[in-house]
């Protein structure tokens, strides 16, 4: 038997076992702190967590379409900016869990923030926004400005 056989498979492509062995410790500590708690939602550590939540974005001829889900929030959680074609949806979810038995309290806090700025690229009617939460779903309907619908073009294709 060579010294070899007794090297697991993931550190043989290394000529240098004990720099491999090094690199794999280093992983294991990174991912320890990475990885949740026992009975946790946040890392060990880790006070506040960023979401990303998922959205669709939709244009026709008229309007924009701006679709966000955020499940657990209300709209009072919610604020929608819109600056300079620059529209920025943010909010903040906080949530607190509490449990009482004979012998044991328990009570968690978490706290996870978000932040989404998305670039409108023409001209929208500012006094006609509309935004409207309901099931955890955000809809928000930016109507195009009639200077943007009058900039609309149709542009003939020829035969080369």
């Amino acid at each position: 038997m060579t010294w070899r056989s007794l090297v697991p498979s993931t550190f043989r492509s290394d000529r240098d076992p004990f720099k491999a062995f090094r690199r794999e410790m280093d992983q294991f500590f990174d991912d320890f702190w990475k990885r949740p708690a026992l009975g946790s939602s946040l890392a060990p550590f880790e006070r506040e967590r960023t979401i990303f939540p998922d959205m669709d974005v939709f244009e026709n001829d008229k309007m924009f379409q701006i679709t966000a889900e955020l499940p657990g929030l209300t709209e009072k959680d919610i604020k929608v900016d819109l600056n300079h074609n620059l529209l920025t949806i943010s909010g903040e979810k906080k949530v607190e869990k509490e449990d009482k038995g004979n012998n044991y309290y328990i009570c968690e806090r978490s706290v996870g923030s978000f932040y989404r700025t998305i670039q409108i690229p023409t001209a929208v009617d500012e006094n006609n926004i509309d935004a409207k939460m309901k099931d955890g779903i955000l809809k928000i309907t930016l109507p195009k400005s009639a200077e943007a619908l009058a900039h609309t073009k149709q542009i003939e294709v020829k035969k080369a």
